[in-house]
């Protein structure tokens, strides 16, 4: 598989943005970096935290994470048998962003339910051990 190309030429930011942004594949390398999954098991872990997310929109995230060489996937038997997505040793180099995208979020959460005095439903952590 390819890398796809850079949407802006040589713009680091957009590159970035290209490989991780959006609204599905920060929160996809987030579990992966927790355990490998079948893609069943992964579309419950984004369902449970989230509105859900359609099995084309999860396909075409992942392929996309595989062609930027942040996600594997390995077949677990012959056809039709499921598929395992990992992270790959440079998908795991997005960790340390990740971590920081994540304390921003739980920052702006709470200062956001400070300002309208909301309480939301739990986190992503929160939800680890009971969603495996």
């Amino acid at each position: 598989m390819h890398a796809r190309l850079n949407p802006i030429g040589n713009c680091p930011l957009t590159a970035a943005w290209a490989a991780i942004g959006g609204k599905w594949k920060l929160t996809i390398v987030y579990w992966l970096a927790h355990k490998p999954l079948h893609f069943a098991g992964l579309r419950r872990q984004l369902d449970a935290v989230s509105d859900g997310i359609s099995q084309k929109v999860l396909a075409q995230q992942l392929r996309e994470l595989m062609a930027d060489g942040l996600v594997t996937r390995e077949r677990t038997g012959a056809v039709p048998s499921p598929v395992i997505y990992s992270l790959t040793e440079y998908g795991c180099s997005a960790l340390p962003m990740l971590d920081g995208v994540k304390r921003w979020g739980e920052n702006h959460i709470a200062r956001t339910r400070r300002a309208d005095g909301s309480h939301a439903s739990l986190s992503c952590d929160a939800r680890i051990g009971s969603a495996s």
